[in-house]
């Protein structure tokens, strides 16, 4: 769920403005999990514009607030969100953590790192959510680690069913500052895409994992 329609927008506009998000329907990327997507996000590339990384940290700042009150202490999921984390955990002012995908296989084995008291009420923050499964490790980390997890917030989703339902399983409350839908319709309005480009990138959002594949 986007926290609001005027966010969601300027957050798109904004991620397409620094090309964090690319569009290409006619040339599709591959991603890791071997899915052909006509879309590529690369949010980290918003830390290195401070106008927008401010932007994201206080938009992040005044919902998560607003959303879930003010938690103990803000965690961020490695990689790709220990630097926004951190940028809003110092607006707020408050503590910060980072949650890896898995423990470490040396040392002290941490799978969360910082300093996290049982009992602490915690949200998570992320950068891109898909289907959401390595998402929901990090915050499967925290519970474990005895803490309360208030929700989760990211800065993109794809919108994929498979991230509703995975959400909704781990009863995770989910909130975002843009999706994949107010992209596409900015998209067009600002002729980043043709409208004939449109359909084919809302085709891919049902059918991800057989998009572009010849038969």
């Amino acid at each position: 769920m986007i926290f609001n329609k005027d966010t969601a927008e300027k957050t798109a506009e904004l991620l397409l403005q620094i090309n964090a998000i690319k569009l290409n329907p006619k040339n599709p990327f591959t991603w890791a999990s071997g899915w052909k997507s006509p879309i590529y996000c690369d949010n980290r590339l918003t830390l290195s514009f401070p106008a927008i990384r401010n932007y994201i940290r206080e938009e992040f700042s005044k919902n998560i607030e607003k959303q879930f009150g003010k938690p103990d202490i803000i965690a961020g999921v490695a990689t790709g969100a220990i630097g926004i984390g951190m940028l809003v955990a110092e607006y707020m002012g408050l503590p910060f953590v980072y949650v890896r995908p898995e423990p470490k296989k040396h040392g002290r084995q941490n799978q969360v790192e910082g300093f996290l008291k049982k009992g602490q009420n915690v949200v998570v923050v992320e950068d891109l959510i898909s289907t959401g499964n390595s998402s929901l490790l990090a915050v499967q980390a925290i519970k474990d680690a005895g803490a309360n997890v208030k929700g989760m917030v990211a800065i993109f989703t794809y919108g994929f069913d498979i991230a509703e339902e995975n959400f909704k399983n781990a009863n995770v409350d989910l909130y975002t500052l843009s999706n994949y839908q107010n992209l596409l319709n900015l998209a067009v309005a600002k002729k980043y895409i043709t409208e004939e480009e449109q359909t084919a990138l809302k085709e891919w959002s049902v059918a991800p994992d057989s998009w572009g594949i010849e038969v």
